[in-house]
């Protein structure tokens, strides 16, 4: 650890937006914290985002309004930013730096950990296994989320990825394990009312005894949002890590961090990549993805669900494009669905989850679960196939066969996509409602379910053809 340095800098030569240049510095590392004498004697918080040459380029947390150079001052502590860690984390609102909101007492402190971590070994991953209970029977039943995967969220200007992000929070949970159960929430860019429901929801439905917030709202700072989502996954880090627990982190929105990155980059002059983006925002959101995951010895696990507004639904767009290099599928919320009342309208056409296969089964949710996945996605591709043959021959055309795959898709989406706000559904009860839509079709058309499955799920009760 370098030592702390007793030299008090006032060789500031330039503040330009959220960053501070100090010239004639000596023995100063990137990424160190900086303590800055405002001209008004206020102490400010920056970090070393590049040095070299004797000069160094500080990003300010608190923002540069009312600096001077000509009597600012700073002083290099000699260590990175850190967050104070412990089980008592949990149930705690926390800003974007891990600082107390809630009025309650300063963290307690079993450690202090780097909240810009140390990437996994991968020799030390283990793949991702065990299902994660959302309570949506669109993600459970279609894309379920697997303990230590990457599964974003990408949604559009005005459609609900708030309200669905809060309704996985309050319903998440892995059956039989829900002790070792806890979730991290980071938000950045937020408005105070979507800070305020995030709380409310959270309090009103017991979900913030297992849960830690870190909100970063819009009228703080841009350059926090860069540490937030660190600052949470370091607190995920040792929930999984050094107490156990199977962890799921919420990011929301990767959008407004990204801003945050692309007005830095403009303030150091970088030359812009794709859409004015930095060239390195694929490695930066790398590094951050890349911190969830399963480690071999560990019990404890880390899966992420980042959530990405993306500009005119452009999934071109570079936050998206990247996104989904990074991580293993995505989870669409779609405007079509949202226009027809469906909520929460996430899309399974394009969606995906590519490591499903892993938290489905015998002993993980139910053993027909692939194959009810299956036929679902099947039915539901030909009715919406049929509904734009509709639009240009009428109904009058279809044979009977055609009117039950288009009524399947208008049940599906009401009855399987759609539910309640406040409706928690377990795998079970997910996979009934799939077998009870199923009974809209005679035997034969189950082409992608196993007879002996079919014969298990006549027995209980679950297909009842007409």
């Amino acid at each position: 650890m370098k030592k702390e340095s007793s030299i008090i800098y006032r060789t500031v030569s330039d503040v330009s937006g959220p960053l501070l240049i100090i010239d004639h510095t000596h023995d100063v590392a990137y990424n160190e914290v900086v303590k800055i004498r405002a001209p008004n004697r206020d102490l400010l918080t920056g970090t070393v985002l590049e040095t070299g040459r004797g000069r160094a380029v500080i990003q300010v947390f608190e923002g540069t309004s009312g600096l001077d150079a000509e009597v600012t001052s700073a002083r290099f502590t000699g260590e990175t930013m850190k967050l104070p860690v412990s089980t008592e984390i949990l149930g705690r609102v926390l800003d974007g730096a891990g600082n107390p909101l809630d009025k309650g007492p300063p963290l307690t402190a079993e450690d202090h950990w780097d909240i810009y971590g140390s990437p996994i070994n991968p020799y030390a991953r283990q793949y991702p296994r065990q299902p994660i209970q959302t309570g949506l029977s669109v993600i459970d039943g279609l894309n379920t989320l697997v303990r230590g995967q990457k599964l974003p969220i990408f949604s559009g200007s005005g459609l609900p990825h708030n309200r669905i992000a809060a309704q996985i929070v309050r319903q998440a949970k892995i059956p039989g394990e829900e002790g070792d159960f806890a979730i991290v929430f980071g938000a950045m860019g937020i408005t105070a009312t979507e800070a305020q429901y995030f709380i409310s929801s959270f309090e009103e439905t017991g979900a913030l005894e297992h849960t830690t917030l870190f909100l970063n709202l819009a009228n703080d700072p841009a350059i926090e949002r860069i540490i937030t989502p660190r600052a949470a996954l370091t607190a995920a880090e040792y929930l999984a890590y050094e107490s156990d627990m199977h962890v799921l982190v919420i990011l929301t929105d990767m959008t407004n961090y990204a801003e945050a990155l692309r007005e830095i980059s403009a303030a150091r002059s970088e030359i812009p990549g794709r859409r004015g983006y930095p060239g390195y925002l694929y490695t930066d959101l790398s590094l951050i993805y890349e911190r969830a995951g399963r480690i071999k010895g560990r019990k404890g696990t880390i899966t992420q669900m980042p959530i990405l507004s993306m500009p005119q639904d452009d999934m071109t767009h570079p936050i998206p494009d990247l996104t989904g290099y990074i991580t293993e599928g995505q989870t669409i919320v779609g405007r079509a669905l949202h226009r027809r009342g469906i909520y929460p309208p996430i899309d399974p056409g394009p969606s995906l989850s590519r490591l499903m296969k892993e938290g489905i089964g015998e002993g993980m949710t139910r053993f027909d679960h692939r194959e009810v996945q299956a036929q679902l996605y099947y039915g539901y591709s030909e009715g919406r196939d049929l509904r734009d043959l509709v639009a240009v021959v009428g109904s009058e055309a279809l044979t009977d066969r055609d009117q039950k795959y288009l009524k399947f898709a208008d049940r599906f989406e009401e009855e399987f996509i759609g539910q309640g706000e406040f409706e928690n559904r377990s795998f079970e009860q997910t996979l009934d409602i799939g077998w009870n839509l199923l009974s809209e079709f005679p035997e034969r058309e189950l082409k992608r379910c196993d007879p002996e499955t079919i014969v298990w799920a006549k027995e209980h009760g679950a297909y009842k053809p007409s």
